[in-house]
């Protein structure tokens, strides 16, 4: 089954020979290596590209394990491309785990990583180069200060429902359903039954997640990391903080004394989570102050599937559901996403002034562009509609201001120029934004 990625390829093939190193970043299994190997090389072989042009290695495969070593990948591929008047492709699959090794001309000094190896035959101006790496702070962050500006990071997600219901096809609301159930890791596409599903999808937390944060980020306490990951899973959408976390963590285990868990082993464990993008940080940001504050914020899972899996396929609420995968598909779309912080001042009960806070799910922001969102599973009482629609009112200006719901079909206006629009309209409609 072929599944279309057609954002992500439009961008490799917009990049080529920009001079660049390109950087394919995102959760492990989620289609790098296949939108490297599969599609994009098919694009290259019906432009005429030769199949021997194209150099391809898997770095967490037994048969590439020489070329971990930054130095005799260098030195192979320019054995091959220098010299040449023929254009080449280097592509090198999970680069996060080439090794270090010791600089052999100065055995106390820097040790050789592959940023020494892709710099230097990023010089070789008849090869273009494209990495894919599933750890964020090394292909991210790392990558901006080695490469200084020299490099395109592309970042690949699990499949949006459009490319999902693309590939299965059939009744859309049945297709929601089982997206919203098992999500969008593309593995999950070719396993026969609902059985099979599942067990794919907790086997990638126990045999790949975590077996890879703790080995690469020498963790010691994998009981902690794995409740943490629980409470995330089960949380989403909720307001959360390390401090929150921690205290959860002892005193429903009964932890204390030198059992109780540190903040800071917390914090440090949180971002291993996000640094291999099974989470996403969504900061609250004062809309008419603005400025961030500080905390709690909320986690959303990079894919659904993996986040009802680990749960056990258990609390399946439609609301936090529904939230998670609106924040994804805008996160996917290119937006910048916060939650919206409306601050104003209403009378109580009592007939005093107080000041309120009310909660915009989704303030996304592209360029110039700012879209106000709300997500609401059904608004069925005059009551819903009143609390999901305040926040706008409050919020005085004229930016786009959008109710995602789950219980109608076609969507409308209201007087206040809100668009309501139904959850599969809106994944389905790559314009609307």
């Amino acid at each position: 089954m072929e599944i279309k990625r057609d954002r992500y390829l439009q961008k490799l093939i917009s990049y080529m020979w920009d001079g660049q190193i390109k950087v394919i970043t995102g959760i492990r299994r989620c289609g790098k290596s296949y939108l490297l190997r599969t599609l994009f090389k098919k694009h290259l072989l019906e432009q005429g590209i030769s199949n021997d042009h194209i150099l391809s290695f898997e770095l967490d495969l037994a048969r590439d394990i020489r070329y971990r070593n930054p130095l005799e990948l260098a030195s192979h591929v320019r054995g091959i491309v220098e010299g040449s008047p023929e254009q080449f492709y280097l592509f090198v699959d999970e680069i996060q785990m080439s090794d270090e090794v010791a600089n052999p001309y100065n055995k106390e000094g820097k040790p050789i990583t592959f940023y020494d190896a892709l710099n230097d035959l990023k010089s070789l101006s008849n090869l273009d180069i494209d990495v894919t790496g599933s750890n964020s702070k090394m292909l991210s962050t790392d990558i901006l200060t080695e490469f200084r500006g020299r490099s395109d990071e592309i970042r690949v997600h699990p499949l949006s429902f459009a490319e999902f219901y693309s590939a299965v096809g059939g009744d859309q609301h049945g297709a929601l359903e089982e997206y919203a159930f098992f999500g969008g890791m593309p593995l999950v596409l070719s396993r026969p039954n609902d059985e099979a599903k599942m067990n794919y999808l907790q086997s990638l937390f126990s045999e790949v997640y975590l077996k890879d944060i703790v080995e690469r980020k020498k963790v010691r306490r994998e009981d902690v990391l794995a409740s943490i990951l629980d409470l995330l899973c089960s949380s989403v959408g909720s307001l959360t903080n390390p401090t929150n976390i921690t205290n959860t963590l002892n005193s429903k285990q009964k932890r204390s004394g030198e059992n109780a868990v540190a903040i800071n082993t917390v914090k440090s464990y949180m971002d291993h989570l996000t640094d291999a993008f099974l989470f996403s940080e969504c900061k609250r940001f004062d809309v008419k102050g603005k400025s961030y504050f500080d905390y709690p914020n909320k986690y959303y899972c990079e894919d659904i599937g993996l986040r009802n899996a680990r749960i056990g396929f258990r609390q399946q609420e439609m609301t936090h559901i529904m939230e998670n995968i609106i924040y994804n598909e805008l996160i996917l779309r290119g937006f910048s996403v916060d939650i919206g912080i409306v601050i104003s001042t209403e009378g109580n009960h009592m007939g005093k002034s107080v000041q309120t806070s009310r909660e915009i799910d989704f303030l996304a922001t592209l360029g110039g562009k700012k879209i106000y969102i709300q997500s609401a599973y059904a608004l069925g009482t005059e009551e819903k509609i009143l609390a999901e629609n305040k926040p706008f009112s409050l919020l005085g200006d004229s930016f786009p201001k959008i109710i995602i719901r789950h219980d109608i079909r076609k969507r409308w206006y209201d007087d206040k120029g809100v668009l309501n629009i139904g959850l599969l309209d809106f994944l389905l409609d790559d314009t609307l934004l």
